[in-house]
């Protein structure tokens, strides 16, 4: 059972672990994106969410809060400027974990933990969706993509010949290779 057992300790004592996540929460407001284990995003995702909380009352009070927490001023002069801003109108769910490989060397399960911008919400109904696209700008000739044979062409230049003749032999011994099987 795990009765009281509120959150993970990461194999840290608690003021290692809260130094940890305050440094983990600053280098996401700095970079907008951490790279980090499954385990630690986690236990990071609901500090950012009150961190983002405390950026979206604005009181000089909820500024000394987040000062006490995280202790960077400058992170937190970014979280009151920029971050909360964006996430004015959002009631909650600043930050997404996307997971990805584990790691090579002791087989971690890793996560990329990142703020979810304004323009990543998911369109409720279809009508909205339908909307949006139409309010989107049509393409203009300078984003329209070059036909395939020029494609083809621009990468058969980019190709020395000796790289072109080796890859023909190579073509040609394994279609000989392929009769002999039959």
């Amino acid at each position: 059972m795990r009765h009281l057992k509120r959150n993970a300790k990461l194999g840290r004592k608690g003021a290692h672990r809260n130094a940890m996540l305050a440094n983990m929460v600053c280098s996401l407001i700095k970079h907008k994106r951490v790279t980090t284990t499954l385990a630690k995003a986690k236990a990071v995702r609901p500090v950012v969410e009150k961190m983002v909380t405390l950026g979206k009352k604005g009181t000089i009070h909820h500024r000394r809060l987040a000062v006490s927490r995280l202790h960077q001023e400058d992170a937190v002069q970014i979280l009151f400027s920029e971050i909360a801003p964006q996430h004015q109108d959002r009631p909650g769910g600043y930050t997404r974990i996307i997971k990805l490989m584990d790691r090579r060397g002791d087989a971690a399960q890793m996560a990329i933990i990142e703020f979810v911008e304004e323009g990543d919400a998911v369109v409720a109904s279809s009508d909205e969706g339908a909307a949006k696209a139409e309010a989107a700008p049509a393409k203009t000739d300078t984003e329209v993509a070059p036909d395939a044979d020029e494609a083809k062409a621009e990468a058969a230049e980019d190709v020395p010949a000796a790289e072109a003749d080796a890859d023909a032999a190579d073509k040609g011994s394994s279609e000989g290779q392929e009769k002999k099987d039959a």
